[in-house]
């Protein structure tokens, strides 16, 4: 398999610049250059396998010679070692006061769906770096949980060291204390005075100064990393697989998914999924106010908004880096059209879709926005739910779950209410102490989580400006 950047399809790339580069030379997102459709009959030898052993059928077929089959089944089960349930994640059926399915993907260390890709990733970095004998310097900005994931993959593994940037007092305090109690020497935590948009521009301002990012070997695995994406498509097929409304029936009808999402890259993997031939209808996308998914989605307004705080900070954004590599797709593979976009929405801060545009996005994708109330409201109808069958969700979670209802409200007439829903719980309500003062019930806080909360802090407030940070990276390395 063959990449290619959304900005220039003509130069091809190896899943080796792919993953250690994170963001294409031009500005672009790297994706494969053709993909290959898994038929009915290997989705059907697929569904009955563990998630460690689905997880090397659906990945290794995108990352070329990076390494052989039985290395890479021995990093996924060796990253998978450290997760709470033996198949990674957890789909509980309908079991439920909404009746839903949920696809708990919160069972890693740093308790947030992140931990899947990211577990991987470290060890991919690990094996790469010691086979090559190389050094690497990772840069990601986070908005709550990637951070988190990334240094518990990365943290005293040798001829590594990572910076992350979060935004100075916009994310929970259990999110912030799971970064900054690391003790590791090769991990260094930076708070910016500003919101996550401005910590990504940031990142992608460094990685677009050549000199500078190839003067420190510079790599980074927020959302845009290829890697990560693959990582996140295996939890669909397996969801799938694992429904009650699939068994027995697999192929037959399809499923939705229900995303809840700010930064679009969990969404694409799901996309992906559908492209490579797992039997979806339609993606609903779930956000908060900060809902520019939502109005790109439903009437084509991709405009950059202020940035509002919220009790579901991971979801505090308000430009969709992933989103690129669907303006790619629905701009019929062009990269000139897709370089011209992106190029207006970094000048101007909007891009209105245009209507065939639009109608394309639909085939795949629906979308629902939830404000605060609303979403208390979905926690508290979960947690008090009669005769002892309630349960509490995490934020982000529980907008997701609200994203279903006010989509098949709204959709009354449309194929998507003939399908059963699945809806991803993305964290562990633990982690959002700030919102569960909403539920009813005790929150039961993980052994994990419980030491950090006691450990001292170790993170520098920065301004956000890229000058200063390059400064104190260089200084570190």
């Amino acid at each position: 398999m063959e990449y290619i950047s959304t900005r220039n399809n003509k130069k091809t790339f190896t899943f080796e610049d792919v993953f250690l580069k994170g963001l294409a030379p031009d500005g672009g997102l790297f994706i494969p250059k053709s993909l290959n459709k898994i038929t009915k009959d290997k989705l059907k030898s697929f569904r009955n396998l563990s998630y460690q052993d689905l997880a090397q059928k659906i990945i290794f077929p995108f990352i070329n010679n990076f390494m052989s089959e039985s290395e890479l089944s021995e990093i996924i089960k060796k990253s998978y070692s450290v997760f709470d349930r033996d198949n990674v994640v957890n789909l509980t059926n309908r079991n439920n006061a909404l009746e839903i399915d949920i696809l708990e993907l919160f069972h890693g260390p740093t308790l947030a769906f992140k931990d899947i890709a990211m577990q991987l990733i470290g060890n991919f970095y690990e094996y790469n770096l010691k086979k090559k004998n190389k050094k690497i310097n990772i840069i990601v900005a986070t908005s709550g949980d990637t951070g988190a994931a990334a240094i518990d993959s990365i943290k005293g593994k040798k001829n590594m060291n990572i910076f992350v940037l979060h935004p100075y007092n916009k994310i929970s305090i259990v999110q912030r204390k799971i970064m900054t109690t690391t003790k590791e020497k090769n991990v260094f935590n930076i708070a910016i005075k500003g919101n996550f948009d401005d910590c990504q521009n940031l990142v992608k301002s460094m990685f677009s100064d050549q000199d500078f990012s190839n003067s420190i070997n510079m790599s980074g695995v927020n959302s845009i990393n290829w890697a990560r994406i693959i990582a996140q498509t295996v939890y669909y097929f397996y969801g799938y697989f694992q429904s009650e409304y699939a068994k027995g029936k697999l192929y037959e009808d399809p499923v939705n998914f229900s995303i809840p999402t700010g930064n679009f890259g969990d969404a694409y993997a799901g996309y992906l999924a559908k492209k490579m031939g797992l039997p979806i209808n339609k993606l609903i996308i779930a956000t908060n106010n900060n809902d520019i998914l939502h109005r790109a989605i439903s009437n084509g307004d991709y405009e950059v908004n202020k940035v509002f705080q919220t009790l579901s900070p991971s979801m505090d954004i308000q430009v969709a880096s992933n989103f690129e590599r669907l303006i790619y797709d629905i701009n019929d593979f062009s990269d000139n059209e897709t370089k011209k976009v992106m190029n207006e929405i970094k000048k101007t801060g909007k891009y209105k879709i245009p209507k065939d545009k639009i109608a394309k996005i639909k085939k795949n994708f629906l979308s629902a926005s939830l404000n605060e109330e609303e979403m208390k409201k979905i926690m508290i109808k979960l947690s008090t739910a009669p005769g002892g069958e309630g349960i509490i969700v995490d934020p982000h979670t529980a907008i997701g779950l609200g994203a279903i209802i006010k989509v098949i409200s709204e959709n009354k007439d449309s194929e998507v209410n003939k399908f059963n829903t699945i809806s991803l719980a993305t964290a562990h309500p633990a982690k959002f102490p700030e919102a569960m003062k909403y539920v009813q019930g005790e929150v039961g806080f993980p052994e994990k989580l419980e030491h950090v909360m006691k450990e001292k802090e170790n993170f520098n407030i920065m301004d956000n400006n890229i000058e200063v940070i390059k400064n104190y990276i260089l200084k570190k390395i």
